[in-house]
């Protein structure tokens, strides 16, 4: 028999997905609590938004929160007050997020106290410290202690904070709580999927000033089409070799499906089950050369763009609504309201210069988990329950998701899931990986709630 409490500090996409397997795994003896300081939960930063044109980046098909039904999203979608939005008759649809944000909450209504068996206790706050006990582990939400026999972080993505004097706003702030008015001119670093959205979003609310996209390379994310994953054994994998090989043997199998009549989706998309073993068979060395010089390469392959949102950054362009320049950022400093930015283009050694009147940060997802001093990851650092690896991208955790604690040493009471991991599988910001990451986890957390040595 399961018995136990276990409280999931974070309840986006990553903690609702791991409270749903616990939970149908296990007997009614096995309780869990979700830590979530939004009012809802199943948002997080992806799904929080309510955009009507910001869409998943994922087919419908590849989104159910469980592996082994993999239409569970899609019969979801089709049988609830969202059908009336599905533009495609098959799984190969791009839905608004909002809608994946409804399935998350739905999903655990089975258990929760008002909907169901009540196995389920949601805790609004933020969660501000935790520590270990003799039996389990304590976990502070807003002056309350929570006690559980485990915890897992599921904390999401690392946003960064921007002071309200700030010249930067980040990627989620809403272009009327940013106060950037439709006359002024923008400029958003980055160029991947967060500025889309960005850029899509200001178009919705009719803005009509100037945008400037600036990255280092210039480069969109390609889109979505409709393909067929190529068949790839981990033996035919090119594990422990370096970055420029790796990419080599990318480019000669993507040569070699285009030529039977598929594309280089087929091979990244192949790829994918063995993307964490690929990752971990890398050196640390050979990880870093892969963040300086290929990651934007694989993330612009690897992440890509639903076709609806390809049309509206490709009429923005055309347009000259928006212009995507190839460059790196050098300074800014403000001139009474308007911001003067310096920066240089690919190639040139000259500085150029443009006045904004804001500069959005959509450099990405990958931060130091140390970014945010007074967030939950940095004090657990600071008290030595976790440690960034070594990259600083996210924090170790062993092979059973346990964290690895500031001496070295796994924990027992303490887990972790989606982006925070990323250290240890690479590709761990999607669904799809997350799905599968949870419901192993779930396994390794009701075994050991089942073991007679549990307190």
């Amino acid at each position: 028999m399961t018995a136990g409490h276990v409280i999931v500090v974070g309840g986006g996409a990553s903690g609702v997905i791991l409270a749903a397997h616990l939970l149908r795994a296990s007997d009614r003896r096995l309780r869990v609590t979700l830590v979530e300081r939004r009012a809802e939960i199943g948002q997080g930063v992806a799904y929080a938004t309510t955009e009507p044109d910001h869409i998943l980046n994922t087919r419908a098909g590849s989104m159910s929160a469980f592996a082994d039904d993999g239409e569970h999203f899609w019969r979801w979608l089709l049988q609830s007050e969202a059908a009336d939005d599905i533009r495609c008759s098959d799984p190969f649809c791009f839905v608004p997020r909002r809608h994946y944000a409804a399935y998350l909450a739905d999903l655990v209504k089975p258990w929760r106290a008002d909907t169901g068996d009540g196995r389920l206790s949601v805790v609004r706050g933020t969660c501000t410290a935790m520590r270990t006990t003799p039996t389990g582990v304590a976990v502070e939400v807003g002056g309350a202690t929570h006690i559980g026999h485990c915890a897992v972080l599921a904390t999401g993505h690392q946003v960064p904070e921007f002071a309200a004097n700030s010249p930067y706003v980040d990627a989620w702030t809403t272009p009327e709580a940013a106060g950037i008015r439709p006359e002024d001119a923008v400029l958003i670093l980055g160029t991947g999927l967060s500025m889309v959205d960005t850029v899509i979003q200001l178009a919705g609310r009719g803005h009509r000033g100037s945008i400037t996209a600036l990255s280092r390379r210039g480069q969109l994310p390609r889109v979505h089409r409709r393909n067929a994953p190529l068949r790839i054994d981990i033996a035919d994998m090119p594990l422990g070799t370096d970055i420029s090989y790796i990419l080599r043997w990318f480019r000669r199998t993507a040569a070699w499906a285009t030529e039977r009549g598929g594309d280089w989706r087929d091979v990244v998309d192949g790829v994918r089950p063995h993307t964490a073993t690929l990752w971990r068979s890398l050196t640390p060395a050979a990880r870093s050369r892969f963040l300086r010089h290929a990651r934007t390469w694989w993330e612009v392959h690897r992440h890509r763009l639903p076709p609806e949102s390809e049309t509206r950054i490709l009429a923005a362009i055309a347009t000259g609504r928006l212009d995507l320049v190839a460059g790196r950022f050098v300074d800014l400093e403000r001139h009474g309201d308007a911001i003067r930015v310096t920066y240089r283009r690919r190639g040139s050694v000259e500085v150029a210069t443009m006045s904004v009147a804001r500069v959005i940060d959509c450099t990405g997802i990958l931060r130091d988990p140390r970014s945010n001093p007074a967030g939950l990851l940095s004090h657990l650092i600071a008290d030595g329950l976790v440690r960034p690896d070594p990259l600083n991208i996210g924090i170790e955790v062993d092979d059973d998701g346990a964290v690895v604690g500031r001496s070295g040493a796994s924990s027992s009471r303490i887990f972790a899931v989606g982006p925070v991991t990323r250290a240890r599988d690479w590709e761990m910001t999607a669904v799809p990986d997350i799905r599968v990451q949870c419901a192993v986890l779930a396994q390794r957390i009701t075994a050991a709630l089942s073991a007679p040595s549990t307190s």
